[in-house]
């Protein structure tokens, strides 16, 4: 994304939206007081620690940097940042990166701000607490000034930085019709990127074979991602993944989902796990060998509406734990200090359309609206700070489950069995009293301790209240809830990863021994779907064409439970042997809608008359604009495409669709024809 610069003076400009047309803290002892108004049922939330997802990583909670913000490094913001709990800062700041220069520390055509060269924003990462993650000039620069940063960061000062993405955002180079990002290469293509990210890579790593290099990626349902520019073979994905897969260690996206209200950017979180499946997807389709090595960091993401209010501190909770439980290792809040924008109020608060987590204290032109006290925190910097209470670094992320799409729940097993349990109330009007229910968990005896922050506070809020299985979560509100386990035995070690075989209705999941004399329980999606003594069980009767996380946990002879393993995501075939084949195509994609072709073959020795195709649309922001070559009626989110023209023994017919999304377009994978399951090609 783009930058302007943060100046603290009246004058101070605003980073602007760039992608959007196409797409301190005071702790009190009383608990927060319920609203009135909350619904008289309760919101049943299911907590299941034998669903393991991603552990925590080192540097998880992340924020942004710029080198035109006057404050970078200060003690102040940096005794704030780690207050707050960041583990890792970017360096130099967003479209900066691609135009600045660290040796003169210059940005020609920017601004840089005093003070705030490479070695003061080292100082500010110490005395934060926090590692680097570290923007190479891709647009202006050079391979060799990458490595020469490297030299003297690694060797020279001996910073023992090890995250380094070539470039910001590149995609916005013109090569598909949008520019914001400085690029000064001639050929501005994915391939291009691609072949200076293996020059980067090798000179970098010449230096210090021990650091991480990122290549920029576009995030699955966000534009360009689908679209294949002028000249190229693939996506801008596709394309970098393929040329540059081996010289990178992960992949660096970032998200703005938009929306035009509030409550609107507050579904957006509901797309992670589809976004972050596809672009796993992506990864291995396109990486080459060993392309699970690659990892995921999302160093910007931000809102259109209530950027420094409490929507966007409860957009900031939802997705830094939606991201990290899918294994993204470090997400990142744009930005620390930004500055005064369109000035609105937001549920009761002023909001001052500021991507900033502090206040710049600055004044718009003639003065008459002025942000609070330079470094105020705003709403979402508490938000980060109640993140910073939740997610340790080697706790693990395991299913929490809500019905109501105004709640959402997470949580986290700490290693010594402890529970954690964040819960986000998106309705700005009314409390929320929500019902615990905890699988593979027993809370011990007594009140837990609850941290809250709730709309308009001035910090959070913490007391023991309510119960392990009741909790009154205040409109708007966020509400951390720590348990302790009633078991006081040490949990087993976990199992290791499982791996999977599959077919159209079975899958054959096989893991590591954890030992002798211990039986094995297979989990998906809160069901238990067998147990045994050996080290793989076979499951059967699954669906065609669905995806399913698994999870194994061990039992020892006296009852006591390991961790749940690390979760395994496959999904299902469909018949290898059926009377038609189906093979769908995304042949033209234009970044929220494209064109669908479909060839259907009739396996069969008999020509199939009057015949009626059927798929659904695998998600809710998926629909059909029109179609040809058949009859197209859609309701809900099912297809139908008829036509009482003969398919032939044999034969292969072509019906076509315009398909719109504005989400990760997951395609659909599961036909029939006429009731009957079709192979999927």
């Amino acid at each position: 994304m783009g930058a302007l610069p943060f100046v603290h003076s009246a004058e101070s400009p605003v980073k602007r939206s760039l992608l959007s047309a196409l797409l301190l803290v005071a702790v009190a002892l009383a608990p927060p007081s319920p609203a009135l108004g909350a619904p008289a049922d309760p919101v049943h939330v299911d907590v299941d620690v034998r669903a393991g997802l991603a552990p925590v990583a080192t540097g998880a909670l992340g924020v942004n940097h710029a080198i035109w913000d006057s404050q970078l490094g200060t003690p102040a913001v940096s005794d704030l940042l780690k207050d707050a709990g960041v583990q890792m800062l970017r360096y130099p700041g967003g479209s900066y990166a691609d135009i600045y220069h660290w040796r003169d520390h210059t940005a020609p055509g920017g601004y840089v701000a005093p003070g705030t060269d490479f070695d003061t924003f080292m100082a500010g990462a110490r005395r934060t607490g926090a590692e680097p993650m570290i923007i190479a000039n891709y647009g202006t620069g050079t391979a060799q000034e990458a490595a020469d940063w490297v030299r003297y960061a690694n060797i020279t000062k001996g910073y023992g930085a090890r995250f380094w993405t070539i470039g910001n955002e590149n995609y916005g180079n013109g090569h598909y019709g949008s520019e914001w990002e400085a690029d000064n290469h001639a050929d501005k293509s994915p391939k291009e990127y691609a072949a200076n990210v293996v020059a980067y890579s090798q000179a970098m790593k010449a230096v210090d074979p021990s650091i991480k290099v990122g290549a920029v990626l576009t995030m699955p349902g966000n534009w360009p991602d689908g679209i294949v520019g002028t000249g190229d073979t693939g996506t801008w994905n596709a394309e970098v993944l393929t040329r540059a897969g081996a010289a990178i260690d992960f992949v660096d996206v970032h998200w703005y989902p938009g929306g035009s209200s509030a409550a609107e950017t507050l579904t957006k979180s509901s797309h992670i796990q589809d976004a972050v499946h596809l672009l796993r997807q992506q990864i291995s389709r396109y990486a080459g060998q060993n392309a699970d090595r690659i990892q995921i960091s999302m160093t910007e993401t931000n809102v259109d509406v209530g950027r420094n209010t409490q929507p966007g501190a409860l957009f900031l909770a939802d997705v830094y734990s939606g991201l990290l439980a899918q294994g993204v290792f470090t997400v990142h809040w744009w930005n620390v200090h930004n500055g005064l924008g369109t000035v609105s109020t937001v549920a009761g608060q002023t909001d001052y359309n500021d991507f900033g987590l502090l206040s710049s204290g600055n004044c718009n032109a003639d003065n008459t609206v002025c942000q609070p006290p330079l470094n105020t925190p705003f709403a979402p910097y508490y938000a980060l700070k109640l993140m910073g209470a939740f997610a340790h670094p080697g706790d693990r992320f395991v299913s929490a489950g809500t019905g109501d799409p105004l709640v959402a729940s997470h949580a986290v097993r700490r290693p010594n069995g402890d529970l954690a349990v964040l819960l986000i109330n998106k309705d700005p009007d009314n409390a929320r009293t929500v019902a615990l229910n905890y699988h593979g968990f027993t809370p011990a005896a007594g009140a837990p301790a609850v941290t809250t922050y709730t709309n308009g506070a001035d910090g959070l809020t913490t007391a023991t209240t309510g119960s392990a299985t009741g909790q009154t979560i205040p409109p708007y509100g966020i509400s951390l809830v720590t348990l302790h386990s009633a078991n006081s035995g040490a949990l087993l070690p976990a199992v290791g990863r499982p791996t999977a075989t599959t077919t159209d209705r079975t899958a054959t999941i096989s893991w590591p021994s954890a030992g002798s004399g211990l039986k094995y329980e297979v989990y998906s999606a809160g069901s238990q779907l067998g147990e045994t003594t050996s080290t793989s069980l076979t499951v059967r009767n699954l669906e065609p064409g669905k995806r399913y996380t698994i999870n194994v946990v061990a039992r020892d002879n006296s009852g006591r439970t390991s961790a749940a393993s690390p979760p395994l995501t496959f999904t299902t075939g469909t018949p290898a042997d059926a009377p038609c084949t189906v093979k769908l195509r995304d042949t033209n994609d234009w970044g929220n809608g494209y064109v669908g072709s479909i060839d259907i073959t009739n396996n069969t020795g008999a020509p199939v008359t009057n015949w009626t195709l059927t798929f659904a649309w695998p998600r809710s922001w998926q629909s059909l604009g029109s179609g040809w070559n058949a009859t197209w009626t859609a309701d809900g989110r099912t297809v139908r495409v008829t036509s009482e023209n003969a398919l032939a023994a044999g034969a292969t017919t072509n019906v076509g669709y315009v398909g719109n999304y504005s989400g990760p377009n997951v395609l659909p994978e599961v036909f029939t024809l006429n009731g009957k399951v079709c192979t999927t090609a």
